[in-house]
């Protein structure tokens, strides 16, 4: 059968809807579809549930009171089990971190109290910095990753904000933990919502904590004599001016590299 004058010739099947061949459709503008994760945002709200329980169940309970009326007990199992009341200690100081339980402070003259100077410093720092890190990996998990990925993406004065907290998060973070105007469980949250990345986070952490780590952990080591004495242990040591002031120099050193940046923007108008 011949085809009909001017029509012209069938080169191959013909067919509707999308070209399977040609592979899977490409995702729309604005990057790939993601599904919500309700339950991340749920593990935030479980930390700062927690947080806010513990605080108005132990607020008051939790204070240098309780070590001294429990001391003889907690010396006599630590020379019994050094390596588990280490362990135990460690553990305990990374949850109350964690979820901002009441007791930081009681829990870094516990380690001076336990362990001496050294290693209870060390077990201290270790522990604040190992809990600081997992709330902020909680956090940026649950909703700081998203808020950041928004913070890059938009225009204007969210984008410049965003550079900023990028190139000054180290010294803030650092000034910050030397000089805690903010709360330490703040902070950690803060950095998480704003994008700040692990390692630079991490790293002012451990530093940043030292100093007070140390300054608390002396006291804690002298607690025997203080409790022998009957006497009330000086919490408020870190804020007389012969500590005060080293650490007030420490917190300017560390911001002075923001200092300087912004010094030299102004310099540049329109960098």
């Amino acid at each position: 059968m011949t085809k009909p004058h001017g029509t012209p010739p069938h080169t191959g099947p013909r067919h509707s809807g999308p070209d399977l061949a040609a592979g899977p459709m490409p995702a729309p503008p604005g990057g790939p579809l993601r599904r919500r994760r309700p339950w991340r945002a749920a593990i935030v709200v479980t930390i700062l549930g927690v947080a806010v329980g513990t605080t108005l169940l132990f607020g008051d309970r939790i204070g240098y009171e309780t070590l001294r009326d429990n001391r003889e007990t907690l010396l006599a199992f630590r020379d019994a089990n050094f390596l588990l009341t280490a362990f135990a200690f460690i553990t305990a100081y990374i949850l109350i971190v964690l979820f901002a339980i009441p007791g930081a402070l009681v829990a870094s003259l516990t380690g001076g109290f336990l362990f001496g100077l050294f290693p209870g410093a060390l077990f201290n720092i270790v522990s604040a910095t190992v809990g600081s890190i997992l709330i902020f990996l909680a956090v940026r998990w649950g909703l700081g990753a998203r808020m950041a990925a928004k913070m890059e993406m938009s225009e204007g004065k969210m984008r410049r904000f965003k550079k900023a907290i990028d190139e000054n998060a180290f010294s803030a973070v650092m000034t910050v933990r030397l000089i805690p105007v903010i709360p330490f469980f703040a902070t950690n949250i803060a950095a998480a919502l704003l994008g700040m990345r692990l390692a630079p986070f991490a790293t002012a952490t451990a530093l940043g904590v030292i100093p007070g780590g140390v300054i608390y952990t002396w006291v804690g080591a002298g607690l025997g004599e203080v409790f022998e004495r009957g006497e009330t242990p000086n919490l408020g040591i870190i804020l007389e001016w012969p500590i005060l002031g080293p650490l007030l120099g420490l917190a300017a050193l560390s911001a002075l590299p923001t200092v300087l940046r912004l010094m030299r923007r102004r310099e540049r108008p329109g960098a």
